[in-house]
């Protein structure tokens, strides 16, 4: 059996932190836990309310968020909680206790029309992966069991994970009136089984990766830093809503010039370049005044 590990990744909120772990905990769905008394069907959230300072425990997908009273600060104890989680998981001991009803609970899945004719966007009511995958071919889908099964679809060209959707790219052999009904039914019972949507393997190779653009980001000029803030504030919202999603590349300082790159949707919108010179542009020059004079993109 593989060994856990855990990760501490801060949040928006400084009273929550989350736990981040290499494998998956639950399949189904999410949990919050307010006191022991509701956490009575997991003994996990039961052990971590013995701590003092927890005042609720999430659980969902790959990671356990703990927020906290303001008797300590999570500087001086995520330390102990991450060493007493790791220690509780590889001893085997159970998360949460599902009944089959809870177990088969049902998934939902719509499709979405995306500015991009050639992108649907599978909305589901549940949380799939932490943070985004994109997969261009069959090859670099190996982690990925959905994304594999889904290239098996010959008109299927790209595939995009978020957080509760997965964007599909087509080839134009195919028309969406025919083929949506089919993708739909097909993610939805990928999801009911409760199949690992990436491997745990994966999960931890990503995390690691966040963590290392969060060290290199610190490393960029203000100006650099300041068009992240920016994308990530204003422009990010705005493309995941249309099944993508845009990265700060680079910015050249003697032409002022901002380079990014689209993925998910975005990518190889025919739209996508009125976006960028009427939308995200002119926001950047608003904002910033002449340090921006162009924005270029790159398609994922």
């Amino acid at each position: 059996m593989k060994e856990y590990t855990i990760t501490t990744v801060k949040t928006n909120n400084p009273s929550i932190l989350k736990f981040e772990t290499n494998q998956f905990l639950v399949t189904n769905k999410n949990y919050e836990f307010k006191n022991i008394d509701e956490a009575k069907d997991s003994p996990l959230a039961r052990q971590l309310f013995y701590l003092p300072f927890i005042k609720t425990v999430y659980i969902s997908g790959n990671f356990i968020g703990l927020e906290r009273f303001d008797i300590v600060e999570w500087d001086d104890v995520k330390d102990e909680v991450a060493q007493q989680l790791v220690e509780y998981l590889n001893a085997g001991e159970p998360i949460v206790t599902e009944s089959e009803d809870q177990k088969l609970s049902p998934v939902t899945v719509y499709a979405e029309v995306t500015p991009n004719p050639a992108t649907m966007k599978f909305v589901t009511n549940k949380r799939i992966v932490p943070t985004i995958f994109e997969f261009k071919n069959i090859d670099e889908a190996a982690t990925s069991d959905l994304a594999k099964q889904l290239f098996h679809f010959p008109f299927v060209k790209e595939v995009f994970f978020d957080e509760n959707y997965v964007s599909i790219r087509k080839y134009d052999v195919a028309e969406w009136n025919d083929v949506t009904m089919e993708l739909r039914e097909f993610i939805r019972n990928f999801l009911a089984e409760g199949k690992e949507v990436v491997s745990a393997e994966s999960l931890s190779q990503e995390s690691v990766q966040v963590a290392n653009s969060e060290v290199a980001s610190k490393n960029l000029d203000d100006t650099s830093q300041e068009i992240i803030d920016i994308l990530e504030e204003y422009v990010k919202p705005a493309v995941a809503s249309d099944g993508g999603n845009i990265l700060f590349q680079s910015y050249e300082k003697e032409s002022k010039t901002v380079n990014v790159i689209l993925q998910g949707a975005c990518s190889g919108c025919p739209s996508s370049t009125f976006t960028l010179k009427n939308g995200i542009e002119n926001m950047l020059k608003n904002m910033m005044g002449d340090k921006v004079n162009e924005v270029v993109a790159v398609n994922g």
